[in-house]
């Protein structure tokens, strides 16, 4: 048994208190759409149905209209011969085909206010469908947008934002201090090249002050 028991339970329900209420509010959607569109597959089927039988109605009381005018036609001719006995048998034949268009026309009036309620409560039931619809849409987007935060969320909990930065301060002062131990290598080796040269100059220097004592002394002599 479905959801719905009659045609007037989905005309006259509320959608959204029904979902409100509903532990699994998407699957409740899709149960109500999908008997929404089984009953306008039954409402249409039925409407085309009496559709049909209004059609054979028209065709039946076409066809009694012209046997009522024949045997009209019958009774008149029978008078111009001066047989009234057939043209009274004629016009008993005309009153009965008269009664019988006046039952097919009473019920192909009931028939057409049916049609015309079946048309009134399928425009209904499209305008339940498309609002049914339009809620299952806005369920889709509040779950995709809720699996997209969900999905934010377990990310934010694997990478952890603000470890990941202090990683990255570490790793940029492990780089600085390997920079500042080779500039400072840098810098003992330049200290250590101009020493070399400072003693070179002051072995130069003593050489020279060494030879011009010696250039003093044999002069002295």
């Amino acid at each position: 048994m479905g959801m719905f028991t009659r045609f007037a339970d989905i005309i006259n329900a509320n959608i959204n208190s029904m979902l409100d209420k509903a532990e699994q509010p998407e699957k409740m959607i899709r149960l109500i759409i999908q008997e929404m569109e089984e009953t306008l597959v039954e409402v249409r089927a039925t409407a085309a149905k009496h559709i049909a039988e209004q059609k054979s109605l028209s065709r039946q009381v076409a066809s009694l209209e012209r046997s009522a005018q024949s045997w009209q036609e019958k009774a008149e001719l029978a008078i111009s011969k001066g047989r009234d006995d057939l043209a009274k048998s004629a016009l008993a034949e005309k009153h009965k085909l008269q009664q019988q268009l006046t039952n097919l026309a009473e019920e192909e009036a009931k028939l057409s206010e049916f049609l015309a309620s079946v048309q009134e409560d399928g425009q209904r039931l499209q305008q339940k469908l498309a609002e049914a619809k339009r809620r299952q849409e806005a369920l889709l987007l509040r779950q995709e947008s809720a699996e997209v935060r969900l999905k934010v969320r377990e990310k934010s909990e694997q990478y952890n934002i603000d470890e990941a930065i202090n990683r990255f301060e570490r790793y940029q002062q492990k780089i600085e201090r390997v920079e500042a131990e080779i500039e400072a290598y840098d810098m003992t080796q330049k200290q250590d090249l101009e020493s070399q040269f400072r003693e070179l100059e002051s072995d130069e220097n003593i050489d020279q002050e060494l030879a011009t004592l010696k250039q003093k002394v044999r002069s002295a002599a």
